[in-house]
């Protein structure tokens, strides 16, 4: 066989093996994100038994310590006044407070949301907003 066909053929076999792996990594990095539901889609859509990542913010006056290992708090939908109630085992992250932004995946226990455990996790509000006295 002519070296240049031989070439020709394995740039073409590589080329189609590199195609069909990168193909079939976006199809996995796609198919593996999760979807975060608010409050009020997470009491809409929610089934016993089905595991849901709740999105909102913590309510004032809503976190009760009930051990130094477990603690209840409410997550409010930013668009509408519904709250959900989520009873939380595990690491709390330092920037954890009443009006933070959360994320925690909870598991529905018919009718009430457990945390899974060491899930939690929260963003600074500070760090998304504009400094005082910075111009625009």
């Amino acid at each position: 066989m002519d070296p240049n066909r031989k070439r020709a053929v394995r740039l073409t076999v590589a080329l189609t093996a590199a195609l069909v792996l990168a193909t079939a990594l976006v199809y996995v990095s796609f198919s593996a994100g999760r979807d975060e539901f608010t409050a009020t889609q997470l009491l809409n859509r929610a089934k016993p038994g089905g595991q849901y990542i709740l999105a909102g913010t913590v309510v004032d006056g809503s976190v009760v310590h009930i051990n130094s290992s477990t603690m209840t708090f409410k997550v409010i939908d930013p668009h509408s006044s519904k709250t959900v109630a989520v009873r939380y085992s595990g690491l709390v992250p330092d920037p954890f407070a009443p009006g933070r932004a959360v994320m925690v995946t909870v598991n529905d226990s018919g009718g009430s949301f457990v945390g899974q455990e060491n899930s939690l996790t929260t963003k600074c509000p500070s760090k998304y907003q504009t400094a005082v006295g910075a111009s625009d």
